[in-house]
């Protein structure tokens, strides 16, 4: 079903935040919202267990769908709410599904303090390899903590959004991954913050066995990489910005590693934009290291956006 943000909902709270950010999404790009419920068959013996009967099942199967969206119509005034049921593997069904939306919005689930989040393994294994871009939305999020606090100091979806924050590699800028970023600050009217975070190659050790060579040329420093790149950066966004004129855009080339200066950027942030090197094996996460460290960190939602 092209043209529809689509949402997993299994009934953890989790998936209820997610569903909740998806229809907020759907408003903001005028789209219908679909709800997309899976499930897995139990083995045999277990099936025929009292507990785990037909009537059980089609309980399960039909009252969380249909009652969540009778809730978000009612939130949403004119959002078009489609439900589905689907039987099989959570991971198949869902990538299957992640082919036609436009965008797919899953649960992560908040462990508190400095741990992070926790990314279930359907919710990793959907990202690293789902064909839309994909957002991970924590437990607890609600539409006020995508926003300004309010002249009291208490966040409220009646003011304006924070920063989209989008991580970007400046050796390799991609157009989706741009495009997505520019797109959902516009949308929410929100600034966009563009971060390249980088580390100076370290000096070569005395004790490191070898020759050395008078014409090869010495590591850069971090003096001389900082407006280089800076200046790298600022040209990667000159097609965008003319693209998107509306969008405030600021960008910063920070010396650090980009998993960590992007959590820091996140916790000002109404969205996190990172991108995923598409692959054609089936097997393993598919995600790179910055992007897994986003999306266990982050206290706002994560977009992992596709790419060749």
């Amino acid at each position: 079903m092209p043209g529809t943000v689509t949402a997993g909902l299994d009934g953890s709270a989790e998936s209820r935040a997610a569903v909740e950010w998806a229809a907020r999404e759907a408003m903001l790009r005028g789209l219908p919202l679909r709800l997309v419920q899976v499930w897995e068959p139990l083995p045999d013996p277990l099936a025929q267990a009292p507990l785990l009967g037909a009537e059980a099942e089609q309980d399960w199967i039909e009252r969380p769908p249909e009652e969540s969206a009778e809730g978000l119509r009612r939130r949403h005034p004119g959002l078009e709410v489609i439900t589905e049921r689907r039987t099989g593997a959570p991971v198949d069904v869902l990538c299957e599904t992640a082919g036609t939306s436009e965008l797919l919005a899953l649960g992560s689930r908040g462990l508190g303090g400095l741990h992070g989040f926790l990314v279930g393994s359907v919710g990793l294994a959907v990202t690293g390899h789902a064909d839309c871009p994909v957002v991970l939305v924590r437990e607890g999020e609600q539409a006020p903590d995508e926003h300004r606090a309010d002249p009291t100091g208490i966040p409220s979806a009646a003011t304006p959004f924070r920063p989209v924050v989008l991580g970007l590699d400046i050796t390799a800028p991609n157009a989706a991954l741009l495009d997505f970023a520019f797109g959902a600050a516009a949308l929410r009217g929100a600034p966009l913050r563009v971060v390249y975070a980088w580390m100076p190659q370290p000096p070569p050790s005395n004790e490191t066995p070898g020759y050395a060579y008078e014409a090869e040329a010495a590591p850069a420093t971090a003096e001389a990489l900082e407006p280089r790149n800076a200046f790298m950066l600022g040209r990667a966004l000159e097609p965008w910005r003319e693209s998107f004129p509306d969008v405030d855009v600021a960008e910063a080339a920070v010396e650090g590693s980009a998993g960590s200066v992007l959590v820091d950027a996140s916790r000002d942030a109404c969205l996190v934009v990172v991108g995923r090197r598409t692959r054609k094996a089936r097997l393993g996460a598919h995600l790179g290291h910055v992007a897994h460290a986003v999306l266990h960190h982050s206290p706002a939602p994560v977009a992992v956006v596709p790419h060749a």
